[in-house]
């Protein structure tokens, strides 16, 4: 009885803090998809423990994040347009959730032709919303 009463407590607020996370995931790709690179990085947390791991790994706050994606889609062309797919939300503990999901580039061949992955994501809700801490994201380029 106890256990459904708990469920029935938490249930709206797991149900709310994935809408919210799944709300950053959407906003995040409207800012890549307008070439925003700063509002995308202002999605990752300001720290210096922050961190993005992909072919390298990067250790910092939003600016070496910022840094990270201008080096790798320094164009337009090599950022094309963003979506995320799959999003599965876990939470952890209070205020802090894993994130799983699928990423896809629609990219021309200019661009460096199309490309998709998978990602891992931990964020945590901090007085600013929801944010990164840490990405764990591998690409693959599409045949």
């Amino acid at each position: 009885m106890l256990r459904w009463l708990l469920f029935l407590y938490c249930a709206p607020l797991l149900f709310a803090q994935g809408d919210a996370i799944r709300k950053m995931m959407a906003d995040s790709a409207d800012a890549w998809n307008r070439g925003d690179l700063p509002a995308f990085a202002s999605y990752y947390e300001d720290s210096p423990e922050t961190t993005f791991m992909g072919r390298e790994v990067i250790r910092g706050g939003k600016q070496a994040i910022l840094d990270r994606y201008r080096k790798a889609y320094p164009t337009r062309d090599a950022m094309g347009t963003l979506t995320f797919s799959e999003i599965v939300v876990r939470p952890l503990a209070t205020g802090l959730v894993l994130v799983t999901g699928k990423f896809e580039l629609k990219r021309t061949a200019a661009g460096g032709g199309p490309a998709w992955g998978r990602y891992t994501l931990i964020a945590r809700q901090t007085a600013g919303g929801w944010k990164i801490i840490h990405d764990h994201s591998s690409s693959y380029s599409t045949p």
